[in-house]
C-alpha cells in the first residue's frame, strides 16, 4: 500500500476569477489529497499534515469526509493558527494576493510518528510554513521521498498582509534536503537573480525568458537534488536531472484543455502528481505525465469533481502522450 503525505496550509481562501465570479473554499493541500485520493483508491493512502483555525477544524474534515483513504489524524487545530487568503486574478494565470492569517509552521514533532511513508510532497505557500529542521529530520530519521515547491520560499507577506514575490536567498541550505524540487518559471527567476540579475534589473517576471534554467539545473542538481522540474505554464513543463554524471533535459507537453476555468491549485496538484508518479513508477517522466495531468484537470471547474481515478486519469494520459 503506499502512503503519501502532503504537508502545507490549508487556506480559507476566497477567489475572485478573472471571469468576474467568487468562489470560496478550503484550498492548496487540498488539491494534492483529494487528486491523490481518487488516482490511489484501494492502493493507498493520503496524509494531510497542517494546522488550522478551530473554526475551519470540522468543515474541513467534511471536505475530507467522502474519501476513505485520507487520515485526517494530523491536522491539527490546538494552536488555532491556520491561513486565510483573498486572490484576485487579472487574468488566467496573473493575481492580487493578501493573506489575513498565518498559519502554525510544521515542525519535525509534526511527523514524528510517521515512519512508513513514500513521498511527502511539501506544498508551502509563504516562506515560514515549512521548517528546514522538518525537511533535516525526514533526510535522517525517514526512507520517504521528499517532493518541495519553491512558492513558499520565493513569497512573503508584508504587515499589512500583502503578499509578494521573494528571492530565495539561502536556497543553498535547503536543496541538501529535497529529492525533487519543483517550480514555475517565475519562481525560478527568484531563485537564480545571483547569477543573472542584479537586484535592480529583476523587477518583474518575464514569461518567456528560460535562458537561466540550464546553468540553474546544473547547481540545483550539484547540490543534491535529484529531480529539478520547472512548469511553463500552458507549455507544459521540463525536468533535468543526471545519468552516468551527464546532466539530462526533458521536456513534457502540457494536457491541453480548452477552458480554463480556476487555476487556482494547479501547482499544488503538479506536486501531488509528481508523489503519485514516482511511487508507483519510479519514473521522471511517468511522474511528470501524471503531474500535467493533475495541473489540467485542476482548470477544469470550481469543485473537487475535476479529479478523476486511476482509469479515467490514465486514459487522458493515453490520448495525450
Amino acid at each position: 500500500m503506499v502512503k503519501i503525505a502532503v504537508l502545507g496550509p490549508i487556506p480559507r481562501d476566497t477567489i475572485y476569477t478573472h471571469q468576474d465570479e467568487v468562489i470560496q473554499k478550503y484550498g492548496c493541500v487540498t488539491h494534492p489529497v483529494i487528486a491523490l485520493s481518487k488516482l490511489l483508491g484501494e492502493e493507498g493512502s493520503v496524509i494531510p499534515i497542517t494546522h488550522v483555525h478551530q473554526i475551519d477544524f470540522d468543515p474541513i474534515l467534511e471536505v475530507f469526509e467522502p474519501y476513505s483513504n485520507i487520515e485526517t489524524t494530523h491536522i491539527g487545530n490546538k494552536e488555532d493558527k491556520g491561513t486565510v487568503i483573498e486572490l484576485r486574478f487579472l487574468d488566467q494565470n496573473n493575481r492580487l494576493e493578501k493573506q489575513t492569517a498565518c498559519m502554525k509552521p510544521i515542525l519535525p514533532e509534526d511527523i514524528s510518528d510517521l515512519d512508513d511513508i513514500d513521498a511527502y510532497v511539501f506544498v508551502p505557500i509563504t516562506d515560514f510554513e515549512i521548517s528546514l529542521s522538518t525537511l533535516r529530520h525526514i533526510k535522517k530519521h525517514k526512507k520517504g521521498l521528499i517532493i518541495f515547491d519553491a512558492h513558499g520560499p520565493t513569497t512573503t507577506m508584508s504587515m499589512t498582509g500583502d503578499r509578494y514575490r521573494k528571492f530565495w536567498v539561502d536556497m543553498d541550505e535547503w536543496l541538501p534536503y529535497i529529492d525533487v524540487l519543483k517550480m514555475n518559471l517565475e519562481e525560478s527567476q527568484a531563485c537564480w537573480f545571483k547569477n543573472e540579475y542584479e537586484y535592480e534589473e529583476m523587477t518583474s517576471y518575464e514569461e518567456d525568458k528560460t535562458d537561466h534554467l540550464d546553468a540553474m539545473a546544473e547547481h540545483v542538481l550539484s547540490k543534491g537534488v535529484t529531480y529539478f522540474y520547472v512548469t511553463l505554464d500552458s507549455r507544459g513543463c521540463v525536468v533535468y536531472y543526471r545519468e552516468d554524471n551527464t546532466t539530462v533535459k526533458k521536456f513534457i507537453k502540457s494536457v491541453f484543455m480548452k477552458d480554463v476555468i480556476d487555476t487556482t491549485g494547479c501547482g499544488d496538484s503538479f506536486a501531488g502528481g509528481l508523489a503519485y508518479g514516482f511511487s508507483l513508477y519510479k519514473d521522471p517522466i511517468k511522474a511528470a505525465q501524471y503531474a500535467n495531468t493533475l495541473g489540467a484537470l485542476r482548470t477544469q471547474g470550481k469543485t473537487f469533481e475535476v479529479f478523476k481515478n486511476k482509469t479515467e486519469t490514465n486514459k487522458l494520459i493515453s490520448d495525450h502522450y
